[in-house]
């Protein structure tokens, strides 16, 4: 069993639930059966709260991160966060679970689902591509195995996939106002918004560097410090991690006119909401007519458009 600074130190590089579980089996085993008597109540907003605690606690402060890591309370509260950044990822592995169908064993298509999934919604292997909405409306409802594209393609950083109706949307109201998109991975959306004829810069913490492959256009960057240096009009996120800390920076931000969201409709998936509702800067409001845009449907995915007020 690793000593407490060396969990410590493994649970910043933000390991699986498999690997938490198989790392501490005896702790797991208690999450499990509270979260067992969690979900057998019901309680939406009970869930939620549970989901909101969790994310918070299972981000240590810096003060906790540099102090001393030595006896029983250090050990304490190292395993207090396992136990929380377990419950996070349960409880977020439960929603996508049942938001794509898929609850058990290994994940993969058919050749005929995955052939047209693959014709449908990537130019080559996991290389994304504006998808024709015409196309998808005609094609998707034919492949029956079509819920299970998410848990595939989540593990390499793909959260949804963009119609060329959403780009073309999407780069209309940006003009050619100077935007930057916060936590963009490997930048997709903000290639195909370019393509469009928006200027759009990306930057990205670089934390998922052994799942992605970044281009050197992507700025190795978190998002504070690119809000801080690059003092941007519009500022675009897609599916920002559930309870993260960045996005308050976004309205903090005094160049900020617009801040567009694409994420979750489920206030525990994606998105900082005690942020979101708590600020009082930007009118904020789900622009329907471009979550329908959002593809999967399935997915449940909406866009969030935050309209400066004041400053």
């Amino acid at each position: 069993m690793q000593t407490p600074e060396a969990m410590l130190d493994w649970l910043k590089s933000k390991p699986t639930l498999t690997a938490l579980c198989e790392a501490r089996p005896d702790v797991w085993r208690q999450v499990r059966d509270e979260l067992a008597q969690l979900v057998a109540r019901r309680d939406a907003a009970e869930l939620k709260a549970v989901a909101e605690r969790a994310a918070q606690a299972a981000l240590p402060h810096e003060r906790f991160l540099s102090g001393e890591r030595s006896g029983r309370a250090f050990a304490a509260q190292v395993e207090q966060l396992l136990r929380q950044r377990m419950t996070e990822l349960a409880i977020r592995q439960y929603v996508f679970s049942a938001a794509t169908g898929v609850r058990q064993g290994k994940v993969r298509f058919n050749l005929f689902n995955g052939l047209i999934a693959q014709r449908l919604l990537f130019k080559r292997d996991f290389e994304r591509k504006p998808v024709s909405l015409r196309w998808f409306r005609l094609v998707w409802p034919l492949l029956w195995q079509r819920r299970r594209l998410m848990p595939l393609v989540e593990q390499r950083g793909i959260y949804c996939f963009f119609s060329r109706e959403l780009i073309a949307a999407l780069a209309a109201r940006l003009g050619q106002r100077p935007a930057l998109e916060i936590a963009a991975g490997d930048g997709t959306l903000t290639r195909f918004l370019r393509d469009a004829g928006a200027m759009v810069d990306a930057c990205d913490d670089y934390s998922w560097h052994k799942q992605l492959d970044y281009p050197d256009w992507v700025r190795r960057m978190d998002a504070v410090e690119a809000l801080r240096t690059r003092s941007p009009e519009v500022v675009i996120c897609c599916w920002p991690p559930a309870n993260n800390r960045f996005e308050r920076q976004v309205f903090r931000t005094r160049s900020v006119q617009t801040y567009i969201v694409i994420g979750s409709r489920s206030h525990f998936v994606t998105g900082n909401w005690a942020d979101y509702e708590a600020q009082t800067l930007f009118a904020c409001g789900e622009d329907v007519a471009l979550s329908k845009l959002a593809l999967p449907p399935e997915l449940g995915a909406a866009v969030y458009v935050f309209e400066r007020i004041r400053q």
